[in-house]
């Protein structure tokens, strides 16, 4: 243990109530994902493809300026965190689309920050305590008998489970998601909370994201954390 973790351990002891770390049982959902009352040495991340991919994205918004309406369409339907398949429309050849594939599958975790992960349970309901700028996960609380998780801004239900290929944004990966989602006349407000692992089972994902976008589209807040942690 590091002394960055050691120092964040001695926070949660001292904020936890006393029997806090008592023997308990997670919820089956979270089982083969993360032990409750045990303090992993977590990162929250990004993932970044080399930069020589840039100059094929930027082929890519020029044809998206050349022909909108199509790029729009063509996007819609794409699997979220993962390159749009081959498209003449695309602005980009065979061997430039090719060279675009090899490049992101190069894509690496960089660290921005190191982050305490600890799930508990406390007065009935769990959740997560993380440290750093992953703590606004910490006020989400998950209802067993529900099976949701609840926010200040309403209920997250949820949603199908996640099985993400090995060409998806953070690899291949498996598991449980939940989402809060609200459209009035003022706007639309997004807000999603994951957890998983990844393929090899070395490491486990906490994956939250918050949208708040007017009805004219613009965009009050957008948040993203991706919080890994190792598993063994």
């Amino acid at each position: 243990m590091t002394r960055v973790t050691s120092f964040l351990a001695l926070s949660f002891l001292m904020l936890s109530p006393v029997g806090a770390f008592a023997q308990t049982v997670a919820p089956k959902v979270f089982t083969g994902f993360i032990e409750p009352n045990k303090l992993y040495e977590g990162e929250r991340v990004v993932v970044t493809p080399p930069e020589e991919i840039q100059k094929y994205i930027d082929l890519v918004k020029d044809g998206a300026k050349k022909n909108p309406e199509w790029y729009e369409e063509y996007s819609k339907n794409a699997k979220p965190g993962v390159p749009l398949p081959f498209h003449k429309n695309l602005n980009l050849t065979d061997e430039q689309y090719q060279e675009y594939l090899a490049l992101w599958g190069k894509r690496e975790f960089k660290v921005l920050e190191k982050v305490a992960v600890l799930l508990e349970q406390r007065r009935g309901k769990w959740s997560f305590r993380l440290s750093g700028t992953g703590a606004m996960i910490s006020l989400l609380r998950y209802d067993e008998k529900e099976d949701v998780f609840r926010s200040t801004n309403g209920v997250m239900k949820r949603i199908e489970d996640i099985d993400a290929a090995a060409e998806t944004i953070l690899g291949e990966w498996k598991g449980v998601e939940w989402r809060f989602e609200e459209e009035t006349p003022l706007g639309k407000t997004k807000e999603n909370l994951a957890l998983g692992k990844s393929a090899d089972g070395k490491f486990g994902f906490l994956v939250y994201r918050l949208q708040d976008i007017t009805a004219n589209n613009t965009v009050l807040e957008d948040v993203s954390r991706v919080i890994r942690f190792p598993l063994n």
